[in-house]
């Protein structure tokens, strides 16, 4: 596992990482978000040893990652896409991970297979490359010592919808297997679907941390309520303002202060046909944004 403990880190009097504590479990993706500068990347680099703790520390296994006997065999990492040596073909790339990780070359032609880049493209200079192909690439290298923990950052920017989908069952297939995986993104609808348990930061400050059920429901702040269109909205508002439930309109429907069953079981006992019925609860995003407004660059009504 992946254990974090009160750690800090200051540039000169700029705090980029605030006093912060998580853990990440085995057999689950841990989505790590935050508005860009929030202190996702810094943190990352603390974790692979690429950036001194001004103050804490965090463990890998139990262990400081330059305490780890060849890391790469024991953590993936993944923190810049571009960051290879744009002169290098993505085959010489793999091909020196797997030397310098005592792997046989025949380690190389499984990522490639693996990430879908053909042998004409690993032939291809890395400056030749899309961002996706570079994300593929990276991903390749971050899985080629077979290690027991991913760190990846922004693992799904260049990628297409197809790439993405791809990434998303990789990664999840790996969390089932027993692999401990750190997905820093700010592509919020993709972690909701892949990400088990989620860590809000903002402004190097953990404001939230938990799986999406557990956060959305400590966060709500207006009541339970939901929306409902009906054949006959005033038959259904009378209805349910008879059970003592509040209802206002809503657009071409209503706004209900209940729960969506309670809304749906006095439909049918009222006779009522009912053409939309949905949960009136935020998402991750209204969440993100609501938890991490002073951070935000934009106003968003």
């Amino acid at each position: 596992m992946i254990t974090v403990e009160r750690l800090t880190r200051k540039y000169g009097a700029f705090t980029a990482v605030d006093d912060i504590s998580f853990v990440c479990q085995p057999g689950r993706v841990t989505g790590f978000l935050g508005p860009n500068g929030a202190g996702k990347t810094t943190t990352m680099r603390v974790m692979v040893g690429l950036t001194p703790a001004t103050a804490g520390s965090v463990t890998i296994g139990g262990h400081h990652y330059h305490d780890i006997p060849n890391p790469g065999r024991h953590v993936g990492v993944l923190l810049d896409a571009s960051a290879q040596h744009g002169g290098r073909t993505g085959r010489e790339v793999l091909e020196l991970g797997a030397l310098s990780m005592g792997l046989p070359k025949t380690r190389v032609d499984e990522m490639l297979e693996m990430v879908s880049l053909t042998q004409a493209e690993a032939k291809r200079r890395i400056r030749n490359y899309s961002l996706g192909m570079k994300q593929r690439l990276g991903i390749a290298h971050a899985l080629l010592g077979d290690p027991s923990v991913l760190i990846l950052d922004e693992p799904a920017n260049g990628l297409d919808p197809a790439g993405i989908r791809w990434m998303r069952g990789l990664l999840k297939g790996y969390a089932e297997r027993g692999g401990t995986v750190l997905l820093s993104s700010h592509l919020l609808h993709e972690v909701e679907q892949i990400a088990d348990e989620m860590i809000l930061i903002g402004n190097g400050r953990i404001v939230a941390q938990g799986d999406k059920k557990s956060l959305l429901a400590n966060a709500a702040t207006g009541g339970v309520h939901s929306f409902a269109t009906s054949l006959d909205n005033e038959a259904l508002a009378a209805a349910l303002t008879a059970k003592g439930v509040t209802v206002t309109s809503a657009g071409d429907g209503l706004r209900v202060d209940a729960e969506t069953v309670e809304v749906g079981r006095t439909a049918l006992e009222a006779g009522v046909v009912l053409t939309d019925l949905r949960n009136g609860e935020g998402g991750l995003e209204d969440l993100f944004l609501e938890l991490t407004a002073e951070t935000q660059r934009e106003t968003v009504a």
